[in-house]
């Protein structure tokens, strides 16, 4: 498992579950239905001081675990993906701004030979 952060584009649902994403110059759709969880942050090693009534965002990390294939052009869509194009992925969605992280890669990166 890797651990870092990176930024990446999420599209997301209408309930605000992610459904796309994009990285690595590659589209990725999510497969499997997302998971979703908070995890605290050392805020206080990170601000000054917690402003009353102020939690998600500054206190908690919201993650999403989602799995995700690589996106097929409509000609290979109905084709099954090898098991080495799925990847689960953890992101962080910050709460303020909207953006998202990509914070951990579950499956090894499989280097492909010809």
């Amino acid at each position: 498992m890797g651990m870092f952060s990176e930024s990446v584009d999420v599209v997301c649902g209408a309930e605000g579950q992610p459904v796309e994403l994009q990285w690595g110059g590659r589209t990725y759709t999510v497969g499997a239905e997302p998971v979703r969880w908070y995890e605290r942050r050392q805020w206080w090693a990170e601000e000054q001081r917690a402003p009353l009534g102020s939690g998600p965002g500054l206190v908690d990390h919201e993650i999403w675990r989602v799995q995700v294939v690589s996106a097929k052009t409509p000609a290979k869509a109905t084709q099954t993906p090898p098991a080495d194009e799925h990847l689960t992925l953890d992101l962080v969605r910050h709460t303020g701004s909207g953006r998202w992280r990509l914070l951990r890669i579950h499956d090894a990166l499989r280097h492909k030979t010809a």
